[in-house]
Formats: structure tokens, C-alpha cells, sequence
């Protein structure tokens, strides 16, 4: 749904001047006049119900925060924050400053107040919440999202609130990551897009390309201009500037850049700026689920990007591309963080069971030679005499061997696979298929992440602890038998899912939403009241 918004400026201006008035006539006064002992006792039985917000009026001798004249200013950076709660891509509607004003208004009894002071705390800690972690749970969302979001205190929050300047306390809840200011950067001028008529009428016909005119041109032509791809010309005809406008856009696309505008490059091109704003809202409830520090040096494995990068003082100092998980059930990419520790130059590779079952049990069964590259072992770790075994006795359940393919140039994981020990199995690594780099979407895997340029990552993390790090890894390659590196400051690994982010400088970037999680996210956002707006600037 699109819902019309005044800016922020506007809403400032005529409900603080009104708010200010009619709490301080309305409201304060009343509980001057009440009895204290009363006004104190509806506190008590208005947080009853809720531990934390109970503890922390039962430590204040259930005072009131939000109830005299010299509250004003809290209330008023409150309500300042709610009305502001649209521009982070939280529920406007939840946070309408309109019905707590009423229920200011109308609260005139010690324990209307009571209750009305205990409501605007429990609406405080959920704004703070809300924008400070996120609206959703996500794994509730989707069970591949492993994310340990960094929740605070309820108790802690209102404890620290109250002990601090309310303005600049409210501020700072939301990331101060780069990132999420420029997200919010973004998604305020796509608001002011979308009212000024967003991006035109969409490109018809089929491929258009260098020497292509007509009307379709013309129409890719305004588009491209609207987007802010191509300056503004009176061009009929396909010609360089717009194979550079189309090459620029299917750079921040995360598309084949051949300036050629194909039915890929079109569809893109088509997807309305209100699809584009949802995604930007997700990428920001994503950064609100991450909002901790991500490490002065880390690895940023964007899943929708399919590349790898090390980050170093938020400057990405190296950057290959990746391969990720198939867009099957149970070979996805999980998204979560978790430290590398180690390399394992020359490593065999010991089959998952769930591959071993599914895959390579049938192969067996037709033949008990396939997959000869593999060694079956049993629980000892002895090898299995192929011959020996009857394998169409076994099943998924009751398989009793393992499979490991010792090092080589064949091996499944290369020549190196970079270790961060988790539960999901999930591993940085070489590949000998090297031809799927090529490929635009690169969804090909079982879920661990393989990278184009395995050998330069791993000179980028060995260089700052061994003087030539070339020579170190190649003289442990050489060996051909299994070398474990030990990285001596542990590097943090963000496996993550953005199919909206930002660049410190140049155009906003979107990738296809390859599992579908965003299009999750958004609805179940949606259920709880998020929706795109368009604000007239």
C-alpha cells in the first residue's frame, strides 16, 4: 500500500507546538493536583504485567517519568523520535503521535495517568527495540538466517534513558554503521521519487542494442535519465552514450556489463522504484539485526553479490568473486558470522553425509567403481574394499562409511579452504571448476562458498603476519600433503544477504533476490505495519 506522508520538518513543527501546549495544560497540572500515593499505586498495577518495566518504577519508588511539567522535554524528544520512526522504515502508524495525544488529553485521574505513564514506557523500550535490533526475529523468517542479533537490556535501556540528555539518547539507538546512514539517505529520496511520479513509464519491446532506434529507445532513453544513469539527452538512436548509461547500470545491477539492454538488463531496468524502496527497507532492518561491530578487519561475503571481500577501517582492500549454495532445499547458503581461524592448504576434502547419502549412495549402488576418486572408509578410518561391499543393502539410514578425497588439483575443494569452525559446515574454498566464475548468477554449490582467487586471499590474510606470503604458501602447496595455517589474529567472517547496499560513493546497488529471503522479509514487515511511502519534499 502507498500512503502519503508529510515530511518530517512539517510534522515537527505543528505537533510539537501543540504537543508542548497541551501537556502541560492537560496533563501536568492534573497530577500536581492528584494524589501522589494514588497516581503511584495505578504505576504499580500498570506494570505488573511486564517484569522489566516493573522493576525498573519499583527502583524509582514508582515515580513517574513522562508525568510532570519538567518531563516536558523527554515527552517531547519521545514523540519527536515516534514521529520520525517512518524515515527508518518502522511502522509509522504504530508510532502516531495523534492517539497518544489524545490519551494525554483525556487522561484526568490519578489513575488514567498511572496507566498512561506506564503505555508510553513500554512504547519507549518497543521503539528502542525496534530500531535499534529490528522489528523481526529472523530466524522466524527464515530458517536459514542465523543471525545473534545483539538485543540490550529492556531494564538497561530505560535505566540509561532516564540518566541521560533524551534527544541525543534517542538518536544514537538506531546503527551508526556508514551503511545504515546511507541506506536512510537512500530510501528518503526514493520517497521524494515516488512523489514526484518515480522513474516513468517502463521499457516495452525486446532486446535493444548499439544502432537500435524507435520509440522502445526512446523510452529506455528517459528511463535511464530518470534513474540518474544517462544526462539528459534528445537522442532517437542507441549510441554510445547510452551503451555507457546501460553499462553503468548493469554495473550496479550486478550484471553481465556488455552495454547491450537484453531481457535481463529489461527486466531490472522494469522493477518499479517501489520494489526497489522495499529493498532498501529490508537492507536496513538487515543492518539493525547486525548492529554490533563488525571488526576492524573482516570478511564481507555478500550471498546476492556472490563475492568475497576483506575489509580493513571500512575500506575493502581485496575482493574476488564467489560461488554460493544452489537454490535447492537443503544446499542454500546460511547467512552468519563467526571467526576464520585457519587455513588448510592441500586439504582433503571428507564428504558431507548428506551428499555421501543422496548423491553418491545411488551412484554405488548401479556401480560400486563410481566416484573413484574417492576413498570409503569405515569407522576407524580404515579404506573399504569397494569389492567387498554390497551396496545395495544400505540405505540413507543405515549407511555405515565415510568418503574422503585426499589432496590433489582435482579435489573438490582445490588446493586451499579457509576455516571458521561452525555448525553448519559451511567453509571459504578453492574450486578446480573454475568456468562458473564466468557466469552472472553463480548459485552452484552445496552451500560452502568458493572463491575465484583463492590463492591471492589467502596472501591478503597471511601479510600481516609472514614477510612474503607468496613464498610461505607456495612452499607449503609444493609439499602436496595437508598444511594447517594458523592465522594469528582471528578474522571475523559476515556471511550476509543484501540485495539493496551502498557505495561511499556512485549509484545505489541492487541484486536479484536469489533465495527469495528479501521478498520474506518484506511481508512479514509488512505485517507488522512497515509500507511504502511517498513523502513530497
Amino acid at each position: 500500500m502507498l500512503m502519503k506522508s508529510m515530511p518530517f520538518s512539517a510534522i515537527t513543527a505543528r505537533v510539537w507546538l501543540f504537543m508542548s501546549a497541551i501537556a502541560v495544560m492537560l496533563f501536568a497540572a492534573p497530577i500536581a493536583q492528584a494524589q501522589v500515593t494514588d497516581f503511584r499505586q495505578a504505576v504499580a498495577q500498570a506494570a505488573a504485567s511486564d517484569d522489566d518495566i516493573a522493576a525498573f518504577y519499583r527502583e524509582r519508588n514508582y515515580e513517574g517519568i513522562w508525568s510532570t511539567s519538567g518531563d516536558r522535554r523527554r515527552r517531547n524528544a519521545l514523540m519527536a523520535a515516534f514521529a520520525s520512526a517512518g524515515d527508518h522504515g518502522l511502522s509509522s502508524a504504530r508510532y502516531d503521535p495523534q492517539p497518544l495525544m489524545a490519551r494525554l488529553q483525556s487522561a484526568s485521574t490519578a489513575s488514567e495517568q498511572g496507566n498512561v505513564e506506564v503505555e508510553l514506557t513500554r512504547m519507549f523500550l518497543q521503539y528502542a527495540r525496534d530500531v535499534q535490533t529490528g522489528i523481526l526475529v529472523p530466524s522466524r523468517v527464515d530458517s536459514n538466517i542465523h543471525r545473534q542479533v545483539p538485543y540490550r537490556s529492556r531494564l538497561a535501556t530505560a535505566r540509561a534513558f532516564v540518566q541521560s540528555n533524551p534527544d541525543s539518547f534517542l538518536r544514537a539507538l538506531p546503527p551508526s554503521s556508514p551503511e545504515y546512514t546511507r541506506l536512510m539517505r537512500e530510501k528518503i529520496a526514493m520517497e521524494r521519487l515516488l512523489a514526484a511520479g518515480g522513474w516513468g513509464p517502463t521499457v516495452p519491446g525486446g532486446k535493444l542494442e548499439a544502432g537500435s532506434s524507435g520509440n522502445s529507445v526512446v523510452a529506455l532513453r528517459n528511463r535511464l535519465i530518470a534513474m540518474g544513469f544517462l544526462e539528459r539527452t534528445n537522442t532517437q538512436t542507441y549510441d554510445a552514450a547510452i551503451v555507457a548509461a546501460v553499462q553503468r547500470f548493469q554495473q550496479a545491477h550486478g550484471l553481465a556489463i556488455d552495454g547491450t539492454a537484453g531481457q535481463g538488463t529489461l527486466r531490472e531496468i522494469n522493477v518499479a522504484p517501489e520494489t526497489r524502496l522495499q529493498s532498501i527497507i529490508v537492507a536496513m532492518e538487515r543492518e539493525r539485526w547486525n548492529n554490533r561491530p563488525r571488526g576492524t578487519r573482516h570478511i564481507w561475503v555478500n550471498l546476492t553479490d556472490f563475492t568475497a571481500k576483506i575489509v580493513d577501517n571500512d575500506v575493502v582492500t581485496f575482493e574476488t568473486r564467489s560461488v554460493i549454495g544452489a537454490n535447492h532445499r537443503d544446499r542454500v547458503s546460511p547467512e552468519f558470522s563467526d571467526v576464520m581461524e585457519f587455513m588448510v592448504i592441500n586439504p582433503s576434502w571428507y564428504v558431507p553425509r548428506s551428499i555421501i547419502t543422496k548423491e553418491y549412495l545411488p551412484q554405488l549402488q548401479q556401480n560400486p567403481n563410481a566416484v573413484s576418486q574417492l576413498q570409503i572408509t569405515d569407522s576407524r578410518g580404515r579404506t573399504v574394499n569397494r569389492g567387498a561391499v554390497d551396496f545395495t543393502q544400505y540405505t540413507e539410514a543405515n549407511f555405515p562409511f565415510s568418503m574422503r578425497q585426499p589432496p590433489s588439483r582435482g579435489n573438490a575443494l582445490g588446493l586451499v579452504k579457509f576455516m571458521f569452525p561452525n555448525r553448519y559446515n559451511i567453509y571459504l574454498h578453492d574450486t578446480p571448476s573454475k568456468s562458473l566464475f564466468g557466469r552472472e548468477t553463480r548459485a552452484f554449490s552445496h552451500g560452502c562458498i568458493r572463491l575465484a582467487d583463492p590463492f591471492d586471499f589467502a596472501y591478503a590474510l597471511l601479510a600481516r603476519q609472514v614477510s612474503n606470503p607468496e613464498e610461505f604458501f607456495q612452499s607449503r602447496l609444493r609439499t602436496g600433503t595437508e598444511q594447517r595455517v594458523n592465522l594469528n589474529d582471528p578474522v571475523p567472517v559476515h556471511l550476509v544477504y543484501r540485495t539493496a547496499f551502498t557505495k561511499p560513493e556512485g549509484h545505489m546497488q541492487y541484486r536479484r533476490d536469489v533465495y527469495g529471503r528479501d521478498a520474506r522479509i518484506w511481508n512479514a514487515l509488512s505485517r507488522e505495519g512497515v509500507a511504502v511511502r511517498a513523502v513530497r519534499g
